[in-house]
């Protein structure tokens, strides 16, 4: 193992994540109530320009007065991006009006670490001034090819900061790279294979190496809960840790993806009970239904048992 080792930022449970628009508070409390693990209230690409500052007073309210922990949900907002005239008085006003009780702030369309850096240093100044005892975390949308080309500084720079996580966004990423689909986050018949996997890899490994979370976007069909969970399953296998869910029907299907099941906690049970008995015995490795297992089937044993420990006291709150 190298002598460079970053730890995980922030433990969280964020299997699965729903976007809400910011200007439809009637969606608000469903919401809260759908079993999700996080919440985005979003004032970026899901509010017209002429609602902007309705929504974010929608939100303030919102984060206010619903108690989104009793539901043990983590609450997160998108706020507008770096480039347009919404993004300041988005950070100011949520913190000045409701930052005690806010978790997470995702910045939309991050290219370069300076982007991270920049909400970075306007959460630390009002922090202070607002007293707040709880430190806001930042999460980084990755969905334009300067953000995928940068993704190793981005996650390595803001790993000692705030930022917890970078989630791929989909639908921009393959409008930054002109590719030829209109279809968010579904297979595209014309590729052999799945066109997102580098992209979703490389995200990962950047996270993985630096101790964030990597985060699945968006998959745009509704009607289509198994090409969701398909969708999903791919992203898990690369390591990904939860999804987005755009309607509340996708909720369930994220949370059941990225649940380990009871005979995969069992398995890793066993592993690890197989190889402590081997240890005693002066053994390195062992043999578990024919199969060997070693030091690395630990590890991957031991991410299985600490996932399902984590959604156990989640739920259990």
């Amino acid at each position: 193992m190298s002598h460079t080792f970053h730890e995980t930022a922030v433990l969280r449970v964020q299997r699965s994540e729903l976007a809400v628009p910011g200007s439809n508070p009637n969606m608000f409390e469903k919401a809260m109530k759908s079993g999700v693990d996080f919440v985005f209230l979003d004032l970026e690409d899901a509010v017209a320009p002429d609602d902007k500052l309705r929504a974010r007073k929608n939100v303030i309210e919102a984060i206010n007065d619903l108690d989104w922990k009793e539901y043990g949900v983590s609450l997160s907002v998108r706020i507008n991006g770096l480039d347009t005239q919404f993004m300041v008085r988005d950070v100011v006003d949520l913190i000045e009006q409701a930052g005690n009780k806010l978790d997470t702030i995702l910045v939309p369309k991050v290219g370069v670490y300076s982007d991270v850096y920049m909400v970075e240093a306007m959460l630390n100044q009002l922090e202070i001034q607002q007293g707040l005892k709880n430190k806001i975390g930042i999460e980084a949308l990755i969905e334009t090819a300067l953000g995928m080309s940068n993704v190793e500084e981005i996650a390595r720079s803001g790993a000692s900061g705030r930022l917890e996580a970078l989630h791929f966004g989909v639908a921009d990423y393959a409008a930054s790279n002109r590719a030829k689909t209109t279809n968010i986050g579904g297979l595209n018949p014309d590729y052999p294979g799945d066109q997102w996997h580098a992209a979703i890899s490389r995200m990962t490994i950047a996270c993985r190496a630096y101790g964030l979370r990597p985060i699945d976007g968006p998959f745009g069909d509704i009607t289509d809960p198994e090409g969701y969970k398909l969708s999903a399953r791919r992203a898990a296998a690369l390591g990904i840790e939860g999804k987005w869910a755009i309607h509340p029907s996708q909720v369930a299907l994220a949370n059941e993806v990225f649940t380990p099941t009871t005979a995969e906690i069992e398995k890793a049970k066993q592993i690890l009970t197989a190889l402590k008995e081997a240890a005693a015995q002066g053994k390195g490795a062992a043999t578990l239904d024919g199969r060997l297992i070693d030091s690395a089937s630990a590890r991957m044993a031991n991410n299985v048992v600490e996932v399902a420990e984590a959604i156990s006291v989640k739920n259990s709150r």
